[in-house]
């Protein structure tokens, strides 16, 4: 890994949270995090004014040092926080997940982005969180390359769903996850996918991204013209579907006029 940390290092992530999607995330990379990584969290106010004029009235004396932050807000105010907080634990790089958009709005992630920028922090704003693979963030047309060591070796083990499934006799025998997303939803359905005919995976897999349940916005988004939670399941499926299509007897078919069907090199 040139120019970043090796992979026997110690990797130190802090995530920020507010509630539920952040506790959740956090729990599920301690979970199943490698060995090597630490993973620390501060938990926010989770009433903040529109405009924090000095962010030191709302943050602790200190942080552990870190590599890492992931910042986990639910509300917008929580944006004006991350800058002084990256100064305060070292991080060198930022993960800001938009799973819902009124938690952290395009133009306050723009913001965000030339701000920590311009502290020379490499910053990345997956919308969902799912959509973060190894070389892009987000889909279709809406994609966007990045490349960091740090956010690389989180990618590693988090972000974009991947999956090696085998079939036996017109069954899921094996589902091994390669790739988990960060909230755990892929290793969930992984779980349950055993069993199940491979001809009725595809819809049993998106039934089970929402039982999970998917914490990601019902809202339609413009840039999918599709809710996030939808666009999640699709990533979820066509994860799935790359692996299973040369044991398919049915026509997997998805609805056109929501999310983009454009080609994504990019795994």
């Amino acid at each position: 890994m040139s120019g970043g940390q090796s992979k026997a290092e110690l990797f130190r992530i802090l995530t920020i949270i507010q509630g539920k999607w952040g506790q959740r995330i956090t729990d599920n990379l301690r979970e199943h995090a490698p060995p090597n990584w630490k993973i620390g969290s501060w938990v926010a106010p989770r009433v903040l004014p529109p405009i924090v004029d000095d962010p030191q009235e709302f943050l602790p004396p200190s942080f552990e040092p870190a590599d890492l932050v992931l910042a986990l807000g639910e509300i917008p105010g929580l944006a004006q926080l991350v800058p002084d907080i990256v100064h305060m634990c070292g991080a060198r790089a930022v993960i800001a997940p938009i799973d819902r958009s009124t938690a952290l709005p395009a133009g306050l992630a723009l913001q965000l982005e030339q701000w920590l920028d311009e502290k020379g922090i490499l910053s990345v704003f997956p919308k969902p969180f799912c959509s973060l693979g190894n070389l892009e963030y987000n889909l279709g047309s809406n994609a966007r390359a990045y490349d960091d060591p740090i956010i690389h070796r989180f990618v590693e083990h988090f972000g974009k769903p991947s999956l090696h499934v085998e079939v036996d006799e017109g069954k899921i025998a094996r589902v091994e996850v390669l790739r988990d997303a960060a909230c755990g939803c892929t290793r969930y359905v992984a779980n349950h996918l055993v069993g199940v005919e491979v001809n009725e995976a595809l819809e049993t897999g998106g039934l089970l991204h929402h039982h999970y349940p998917c914490l990601a916005s019902m809202y339609k988004e413009q840039e999918y013209f599709d809710t996030l939670m939808h666009v999640s399941g699709n990533v979820l499926k066509d994860s799935l579907k790359t692996q299973i299509k040369d044991d398919l007897t049915e026509t997997y078919l998805r609805p056109h006029g929501l999310m983009e069907d454009e080609a994504n090199p990019e795994e």
